[in-house]
């Protein structure tokens, strides 16, 4: 059994959350494993690693409460339905990191970016940047 860096989590995180949030009625598990096994990078056998079930389902558990951190940062006249759903889901990534995996914000916010780069388009991130930065390092 592989082990994944912080990297290949934070990507796998991301793209199973994306998933459920594609598919609501998906199980985590179910959609944890199908992202692991579509990655060629990653070589995985047993278990699903608990520390990204764990990171999964705790954004799923939080994720109204920083999609309302978002909406705090928003434009007048804007709600998150109208944002785009990968850029939504990366910033739902670092904030759970922030505030329940204890990484630094300045990290969690690159990786972010690093994630938005193969994800998203250079609007998005700098977007993304914005909003994080606004929402997780207050008064830096």
């Amino acid at each position: 059994m592989a082990s994944l860096n912080r990297h290949q989590l934070r990507q796998a995180a991301f793209q199973s959350v994306f998933g459920l949030a594609m598919n609501p009625d998906a199980q985590v598990e179910a959609v944890v494993q199908q992202v692991l096994d579509g990655d060629p990078e990653i070589t995985w056998e047993d278990e699903l690693p608990t520390d990204l079930l764990d990171m999964v389902n705790g954004i799923v558990d939080h994720q109204d409460e920083f999609d309302l951190t978002i909406s705090e940062y928003l434009a007048d006249g804007w709600t998150i339905d109208r944002l785009n759903l990968a850029d939504v889901v990366l910033m739902r990534v670092a904030m759970y990191e922030v505030k329940y995996a204890e990484t630094p914000a300045k990290i969690a916010v690159n990786e972010a970016l690093q994630l938005a780069h193969d994800f998203t388009d250079d609007a998005s991130r700098k977007f993304i940047n914005g909003i994080l930065n606004k929402a997780l390092t207050p008064g830096e």
